[in-house]
């Protein structure tokens, strides 16, 4: 079975690239089976790791940054693939 974790963030004024830099450097403990970084407007930074592993598995999972980095707490959710058409 596969799992998305998702992790988004949106970066205090001005700081969407350092953002960037700081979701693209974090190391997880083990590595996914695939791994995305995205952007979009408003300066949010979006990643998205693949696991082979069942829906409720321990799975690492990006941190918090720093809160003068961000304007608000991250979003995160968890999917479970069915699979692609």
């Amino acid at each position: 079975m596969t799992v998305a974790l998702m992790w988004e963030a949106r970066a205090a004024e001005g700081r969407g690239e350092e953002l960037l830099a700081w979701a693209r450097a974090q190391e997880l403990p083990v590595r996914p089976a695939r791994r995305e970084t995205f952007r979009a407007s408003q300066d949010r930074v979006l990643v998205i790791t693949w696991w082979d592993a069942s829906p409720d598995a321990e799975l690492p999972e990006l941190p918090e940054p720093d809160g003068e980095l961000v304007m608000r707490a991250v979003h995160r959710w968890r999917f479970e693939s069915l699979g692609s058409d």
